[in-house]
């Protein structure tokens, strides 16, 4: 019986970063971190205290797995965990994308983004 992804909803905004930081591929933790900063113009700065905890969940709800260690030549050739989204992984990320655009277009609706303040 496959599970349905919105069961999981809604994710913490740490988990959907994540989960975006791996949708384009295999990322070891300090990746994972970087690309989140990255990606939300230094809005988000994710800790190893978030990250990883959040990652042990990912793992245990199967929406991520661990691919082994392998050294990164860009940082001094030290041995890294690498991670990767499974197939349930990234259906609970598309899930909370939708999710997240019915909120958007529910907020432009009533002129919160926008529209004229008060």
């Amino acid at each position: 019986m496959e599970v349905d992804p919105n069961s999981f909803l809604p994710l913490t905004a740490a988990m959907f970063h994540i989960l975006l930081a791996l949708g384009s591929g295999e990322r070891h933790g300090y990746a994972i971190m970087s690309s989140v900063e990255k990606r939300s113009q230094g809005k988000v700065r994710l800790g190893s205290g978030t990250l990883y905890p959040s990652i042990k969940r990912m793992l245990a709800n199967g929406w991520v797995e661990e691919v082994g260690e392998r050294v990164d030549p860009e940082l001094g050739g030290e041995q890294r965990r690498y991670y990767r989204l499974t197939r349930l992984g990234r259906l609970v990320a598309q899930a909370e994308a939708q999710r997240l655009a019915e909120l958007v277009e529910a907020a432009r609706s009533t002129s919160f983004l926008g529209g004229e303040t008060c």
